[in-house]
C-alpha cells in the first residue's frame, strides 16, 4: 500500500504499467462536490423542459425527454424505455447524490457520513453505466439525419444534457478515488 502522497498538482504512477495511482489536485474535493450538487437541478430541467422542436410542412411538434420515453413505452417496448431512462437519468442522478452524500459532510468538517464507504462504492460502480453523454451522441446522430427533413430547434433540456455530460467529464477528471477512500476510512 502506498503511504506517501504526491505534491499538489503531481501524480503518482505505477513504475511498471504507468497507471495513475494517486493524484493531488488542489480543491478537487470542492470541484467534485460542486459537480455532484449541480446535477440534480440540471436533471430536473432536462426532464421537464422542452428537449427539441421540429418544424416542417406547416406543422410544429415540441418534445421533452419524458414525451420520448412515453412514446417508446406505448409501443410495447416498455423494458427498453425503462433501461434508457435508467441509463440516462436515474443512474447519473443516483451517482451524483451518492457523491454528494459522501463529500458534503467531509467538506463541512463533520467527518464521513454513516455508510459513506458503501455510497462511494456505489458511485464508483455506477460511473460506467451513467450514460447521459452517450445519449447526447445518439441524439446528435439523429439530429443530423432529421435536420434534412425538418427544421430542428434545440430546447433548454438539450442544453441541460450538454451541461450534464460536461459535468460528468469534469467530475471524472477531478476525482481521485484513492484520496476519497483515504478520507472516508
Amino acid at each position: 500500500m502506498i503511504a506517501q502522497r504526491p505534491a499538489p498538482g503531481e501524480r503518482m504512477r505505477c513504475p511498471r504499467c504507468r497507471a495513475v495511482l494517486r493524484t493531488s489536485r488542489p480543491a478537487a474535493l470542492d470541484r467534485v462536490l460542486a459537480f455532484a450538487l449541480a446535477t440534480p437541478p440540471l436533471m430536473a430541467i432536462a426532464l421537464t423542459a422542452s428537449f427539441l422542436t421540429l418544424s416542417g410542412g406547416g406543422a410544429r411538434q415540441e418534445a421533452s425527454v419524458i414525451d420520448a420515453a412515453n412514446a417508446v413505452a406505448h409501443a410495447n417496448t416498455w423494458p427498453l424505455a425503462l433501461a434508457v431512462g435508467a441509463l440516462i437519468v436515474a443512474l447519473p442522478l443516483l451517482r451524483a447524490l451518492a457523491l454528494a452524500y459522501v463529500l458534503l459532510p467531509i467538506r463541512l468538517g463533520r467527518g464521513p457520513a454513516r455508510r459513506a464507504a458503501r455510497a462511494f462504492r456505489l458511485a464508483v460502480e455506477l460511473r460506467p453505466w451513467a450514460m447521459a453523454e452517450i445519449f447526447l451522441i445518439g441524439v446528435a446522430v439523429v439530429l443530423v439525419k432529421v435536420s434534412g427533413l425538418a427544421s430542428v430547434s434545440l430546447g433548454p433540456a438539450f442544453w441541460s444534457f450538454v451541461a450534464l455530460a460536461a459535468l460528468a467529464l469534469m467530475e471524472d477528471a477531478a476525482l481521485c478515488e484513492r484520496s476519497v477512500w483515504d478520507l472516508i476510512r
